[in-house]
């Protein structure tokens, strides 16, 4: 009998090892070369977005996504430059130059390998809801906004900051050319109407080669890779070790806390989508520690900071990937695209690239989730704020550490008002009895799970047990809340994740006995609406009357 291999192996190895065979490749082979052509104008643009040349993107998305897939604890997780790094690491280049960009991204790196290393890849989950939300909002603001001189064809010098620039844009807008905000245009439509009616064939794909093609043909007059930086030299990127700068070190220790928190969230998010789309569960250390060794080594090919990137990810699995092959294989298909066609990416139109840029960011914002911490307690709403209004006038890193250090402060005051001395009295006593668990026969078709205590960011993993065992769970699952002192959004969303997971498989959530804080909390958030208004119950004794109504109606 052979021995399980150990879960902190790459997933690489484990997949070789299970077996895997040419329809395998054949499978991983089509995803990766799709994956591919998706990921190499996403590349090119952030790297433009970031203040440095196309071929940057490319060689960061060729070493950081084949060591990712090779190395990673995910299945499915591609990664590369992402949208999530551009507004950090122009700031970056502004103040310290490239060599301190290198610098802060190796340095980052070091920081992601030792979360690996010392299994805190759970960690995470400590920084709440809120707070993603909000820098995740500002960055999508902020790169719109770096977008738009080249969508309208402006060819003014833009100051960095978020209002300066705006103001720039706006006082010359008459001078905007007319083509290229038709070829922006037009490829921002296409976009948005091949990215909903045409699902098989990726839209940044075709908006690349349409507009391309679409510019050389009508002969439009617009910016390209070509004539602002001179083309993409072909061939393989070349190895050089950055200058180092030892008197940057303290200085770029907070940018590169920063650049490993934001990669660590983002690839972790990730891989939590590709679990849920591709049936998986990955190792968040073996993750973390292939993020920082592919921030490492990129620098040393003139590359980016990289992380997992979700929508190249969930291509990768619609595109049929069948294991972490696929990623590999999508570095080798950019990797082939700059040695032989590298001369073609002169032609790209930077309106075209604008155009995709903004889809990107309309797609990262999470626009609908933002509307729903409005649904939430005011603490939220106002951590989300100032995270956002941080992020896009302020820095990035400031967003972070003072969005962190306000939900810390507000997450102590929320537990202290929950936490009360009381005597207890007759009165309490005979309050109590209509929730006790004594003399309650809990039926063989109903499984009860109670939660006790404070329900907050930090502890939403513990439902993940819960639906990790829901196939072999009765019809009913009731959630006792009776000592669920408080809840905040992130925990709302976690139970409301729970109530999705069981429904998909046949089985029904009732939540019973919430206090007072929680009940509020449930009713504002709108849970009756969502969970129906019967599966809320008031007491354990409701909650297993619904039960029986429920397995009654399911055998007639």
């Amino acid at each position: 009998m052979t021995r399980p291999l150990p879960e902190w192996l790459p997933r690489s190895i484990q997949t070789v090892a299970s077996g895997y065979d040419s329809r395998a490749f054949l499978s991983d082979l089509l995803a990766g070369v799709t994956v591919g052509l998706v990921a190499l104008p996403l590349a090119m643009a952030f790297a433009i977005a970031s203040g440095l040349t196309p071929q940057a993107g490319i060689y960061c998305a060729i070493i950081t996504g084949f060591i990712i897939s090779a190395l990673g604890g995910s299945k499915f997780q591609i990664g590369g430059p992402t949208g999530a790094f551009v507004v950090v690491v122009a700031g970056i280049i502004t103040r310290y130059g490239v060599d301190g960009l290198f610098m802060c991204t190796m340095m980052a790196g070091v920081i992601l390998a030792v979360m690996g290393l010392t299994g805190t890849g759970s960690a995470i989950k400590y920084i709440p809801r809120p707070v993603i939300i909000g820098f995740t909002n500002g960055i999508a603001l902020v790169i719109a906004s770096t977008q738009l001189k080249d969508f309208f064809g402006l060819t003014v010098d833009v100051p960095g900051e978020f209002l300066g620039r705006l103001g720039v844009i706006v006082t010359n807008l008459g001078s905007a050319s007319r083509h290229s905000i038709l070829l922006g245009g037009s490829t921002l439509i296409l976009l948005i109407l091949w990215s909903r009616l045409v699902r098989r064939v990726p839209a940044y794909i075709v908006a690349l080669f349409a507009g391309t093609i679409g510019a050389a043909s009508l002969g439009l007059d617009v910016a390209t890779i070509g004539s602002r930086f001179g083309g993409i030299p072909s061939g393989l990127p070349h190895f050089q070790v950055p200058m180092f700068r030892p008197e940057l070190i303290l200085t770029l220790l907070s940018p590169a806390f920063t650049v490993a928190m934001l990669g660590a969230i983002e690839s972790l998010l990730s891989a939590v989508v590709a679990d849920r789309m591709g049936g998986d569960r990955h190792n968040p250390n073996t993750e973390l520690f292939a993020q920082g060794v592919a921030n490492i080594v990129s620098p040393l090919f003139g590359g980016l900071p990289a992380t997992g990137a979700l929508a190249r990810t969930a291509t990768n699995i619609r595109s049929g990937a069948r294991s972490p092959v696929a990623g590999m294989l999508h570095a080798v298909t950019l990797l082939a695209v700059l040695m032989f066609g590298a001369g073609l990416a002169a032609y790209v139109p930077l309106p075209v690239l604008s155009a995709i840029l903004f889809l990107v960011a309309w797609n990262m914002a999470e626009w609908r989730e933002s509307r729903e911490i409005f649904k939430q307690t005011y603490t939220d709403v106002l951590v989300w704020l100032v995270t956002l209004t941080l992020t896009v006038l302020a820095d990035l890193t400031v967003a972070v550490e003072v969005g962190m250090a306000m939900a810390a402060l507000l997450f102590i005051r929320r537990v202290s008002r929950t936490t009360t001395v009381s005597r207890v009295t007759p009165e309490y006593i005979e309050a109590g009895r209509p929730h006790i668990l004594q003399d309650k026969t809990i039926p063989n078709d109903v499984a009860i799970f109670r939660i006790h205590g404070p329900f907050l960011f930090g502890s939403t993993d513990k439902l993940h047990d819960i639906a990790a065992q829901a196939e072999s769970l009765p019809p009913v699952v009731i959630l006792r809340c009776r000592n669920m002192t408080a809840v905040d959004g992130t925990g709302l969303s976690a139970i409301e994740e729970l109530a999705e997971d069981l429904r998909k498989t046949g089985r029904t959530l009732v939540i019973c006995g919430a206090p007072a804080q929680p009940a509020g909390a449930m009713r504002k958030a709108q849970f009756h609406e969502r969970l129906g208004e019967a599966n809320i119950c008031a007491s354990v004794q409701a909650a297993l009357d619904r039960a029986a109504e429920i397995t009654s109606t399911r055998r007639t």
